[in-house]
Order: C-alpha cells, then sequence, then structure tokens
C-alpha cells in the first residue's frame, strides 16, 4: 500500500519546481516537463521516493534510534516542529549550529548548562544573587533554548537526518556525509541530489507540499514506534514464565552489571571533573 498518491501531491502543489534557468542537471531524471518556464517534477517517481523514504524510516524509529529533522526556513519551521514533536523526535528549526554533528561533545556540554541552570534555580542557589546577574543568567538560558531546546533530550549522535531544502541546509548535509548519517530530503529542482542518501523530489517552498510529505514519513515513524511498543509487551509477556527458573544466576549478574555501572559512573565523574578543571 502507498504511503501518499499523485493526486494528494498534486493538490498541495508538489509538482512546481524552479525556474529553467535556475535548474540543477542532476535532478534531470526527476523532472517531468517545462512548462512557461517552470520544472514541473514527476509525481509519480516523488510518490515511490516518499515510499522508500517512508519504509527507512519506519526501520530507524522501530530500532529506537532517532531521526534529527532540520529546517530553518521561514515557510517550513513550524510544520516541522510539529510534525517532529509528534514522533517524539529532536529537531532544528533556527539557525543550524556548525558542528553539531562533527562537534557534537560541545553541543552537548551547552544542552548540560542548560540542565544546570534549571537544576541551581529550582533549589534556590541563584536567589542571593543581584537582579542583574539573575537577568543576565536568564537571557543566557532563554538564548540556548531557542537554539538547542529542541534537541535536550538527544544524548548521542542521531541514526539519520530530514532536511527541508537540502541547498539551505548544506552545512548539515555535509556534516552527516562525513560522519556516514544518511540523509532524508525533500531536494526541489535547483538543488544537488548527489550528497542525500533518500532523495524526496518535491518543492521544499510550499508549506503545504512539505506537510503532506513529513504526514506521510511520520506516518511511517508512528507505525515502527507503536510496533517497538508491541514487541516490547509481547517479549516481556513471554519471559515471565522462566523468570524463576535461574533466579540465582539472574540476580548474580545484575550484581556484576551494577557494579559495572558504578565504575563507569566513577570513571565518568572523574573526566568531567578533569574537563572542568582544565
Amino acid at each position: 500500500m502507498s504511503r501518499t498518491n499523485f493526486d494528494t501531491l498534486l493538490e498541495a502543489g508538489c509538482h512546481f519546481g524552479h525556474l529553467k534557468r535556475k535548474w540543477n542537471p542532476a535532478m534531470a531524471p526527476y523532472i517531468f516537463m517545462e512548462r512557461n518556464g517552470i520544472h514541473i517534477i514527476d509525481l509519480h517517481k516523488t510518490v515511490a521516493k516518499v515510499d522508500e523514504a517512508a519504509e527507512a524510516l519506519k526501520q530507524i524509529a522501530k530500532s529506537g534510534k532517532k531521526v534529527l529533522f532540520v529546517a530553518t526556513k521561514k515557510q517550513a519551521k513550524q510544520v516541522v516542529a510539529d510534525k517532529a514533536a509528534s514522533v517524539n523526535m529532536p529537531y532544528v528549526i533556527e539557525r543550524w549550529p556548525g558542528g553539531m554533528l562533527t562537534n557534537f561533545p560541545t553541543i552537548r556540554k551547552a544542552v548540560k548548562k542548560m540542565a544546570t541552570i534549571d537544576k541551581l534555580t529550582n533549589d534556590g542557589t541563584y536567589s542571593n544573587l543581584s537582579k542583574r546577574e539573575i537577568l543576565q543568567i536568564s537571557r543566557q538560558r532563554a538564548k540556548l533554548d531557542k537554539t538547542l531546546g529542541s534537541i535536550a533530550d538527544l544524548t548521542r549522535l542521531p541514526s539519520a537526518l530530514f532536511v527541508i531544502d537540502v541547498m539551505k541546509e548544506n552545512i548539515a548535509v555535509r556534516e552527516a556525509n562525513r560522519l556516514g548519517i544518511p540523509v532524508f530530503g525533500i531536494v526541489d529542482t535547483n538543488s544537488d541530489p548527489s550528497n542525500v542518501d533518500f532523495v524526496i523530489p518535491a518543492n521544499d517552498d510550499a508549506t503545504k507540499s512539505i506537510e503532506v510529505i513529513l504526514e506521510a514519513c511520520c506516518a511511517a515513524m508512528q507505525e515502527g514506534l507503536e510496533e517497538r511498543k508491541a514487541e516490547k509487551i509481547d517479549m516481556e509477556a513471554a519471559g515471565e514464565a522462566p523468570a524463576n527458573k535461574g533466579k540465582k544466576k539472574s540476580t548474580k549478574a545484575r550484581l556484576d552489571k551494577s557494579d559495572e555501572e558504578a565504575i563507569n559512573a566513577a570513571k565518568a565523574a572523574a573526566f568531567i571533573k578533569e574537563d572542568e578543571e582544565a
């Protein structure tokens, strides 16, 4: 069963490309014709590519991995924020923080800084500061939240990137390419599809066009998440019966594991301390 259809995409205006003089020849396989100096995208190919991308995204969501959505252009921001939040995925809709993937530990430090400010505000540490200092801290917190608030839950590198307008988000695409992270992208007739692993040829300027494609992809991801949940429940149900059998062994294994976790936590704490001193 197809995730979307020709008529839905046509109605949303997904077929409108850019002016002929602005085209990228690499997009030739996805162009159906030219009308009034504007390229028209072949929607039959778009339908097939949406299905292909949706299936891959479903598998990523099912395996419990994260997909980072990127859209900093005005007409895509709100749609992307809503759709990504609906499937509990991180997203970037303000300026792309350079090095966000290639220098991920630094970005994580900034996110931790935000959490620290919250913690110190809540436990009253900041209550004895002057109004000016409190104002500076709250401004810093607001600035961090604007750029990094939507990726606060991203504790490790994402398994894939979903980009609206690969030309505008070329830095994000290049970073993902360097790290071997697969890129899903809505690619218009003026863009280069060669750096995108899952090309979805469509109009990347119209809000309706972006919304229709994201709707299909996020619905597939939601299915993947639900299947993962169902499998987890089935595994727990299946694991109930032999639970008493090797109880002694499993308890010992659990103790070993907790010891290992404690050692790792101590190492991590020492590393953070060293890092702060440096």
